[in-house]
């Protein structure tokens, strides 16, 4: 993923508040020798403190054998994407329908080292840490190795525990354009209002002011 300096992180920080709220991915996993790779969907939880994501896949999943042989893994997080038309991003000093279009986004891509987890109380562990993120106000059971009402579920699972040893994050907002043109750009945004606009223009809002601060 090519990251342009206007385009990169401002800190740690910044990505990480995006990835606790941003928490569906594709799981990239290397396949055995003379198979494709696999990449699985899935739900998670990410932990800045202990530098680490967890999550769960059913048992029956074919990517257990590629994982075990080789579990360096890649954990890709795409969102807040939109298209941007040409006249939008026209220099000021050009006509408007020589202006590039382009895409705007918001990647993180976790590099990780993953743990299989099948003991029953680690399986419940994980679970717990995982509905605690996604149900803060609570409402489920918890769930507990050989206890109703979730023990006898953790046999049809495995749990997976990945050790994040390398970061790349990218917020593709066009920070570096001139004022006007940012201007236009979420003019453009507010005015056509389809799915995904409203967020891309709070965080191309939100990177002008970073990219600013950062020069």
């Amino acid at each position: 993923m090519l990251i342009h300096p206007w385009d990169a992180p401002r800190d740690d920080t910044e990505w990480q508040q995006w990835l606790g709220t941003h928490d569906f991915g594709q799981l990239a996993v290397n396949g055995l020798p003379g198979e494709p790779p696999h990449v699985q969907p899935l739900h998670f939880a990410y932990d800045a403190e202990r530098a680490e994501v967890v999550t769960h896949l059913a048992r029956p999943n074919p990517l257990w054998p590629a994982l075990e042989a080789n579990p360096d893994v890649l954990l890709s997080v795409v969102d807040d994407y939109v298209y941007v038309p040409g006249p939008w991003q026209a220099p000021p000093d050009v006509p408007s329908e020589h202006g590039v279009p382009t895409s705007f986004y918001a990647a993180v891509q976790l590099r990780c080292r993953a743990h299989v987890v099948d003991d029953p109380a680690g399986k419940a562990e994980l679970l717990n840490r995982q509905v605690g993120h996604f149900q803060p106000e609570g409402g489920s059971a918890r769930a507990a190795a050989g206890e109703a009402p979730y023990g006898r579920f953790l046999s049809g699972i495995r749990g997976l525990r990945l050790e994040v040893v390398d970061v790349r994050a990218k917020f593709k907002y066009a920070s570096h354009k001139p004022e006007e043109v940012q201007d236009r750009i979420a003019a453009g945004l507010a005015g056509r209002g389809g799915a995904g606009d409203a967020a891309a223009r709070e965080q191309q809002l939100r990177r002008r002011g970073v990219w600013s601060a950062a020069r």
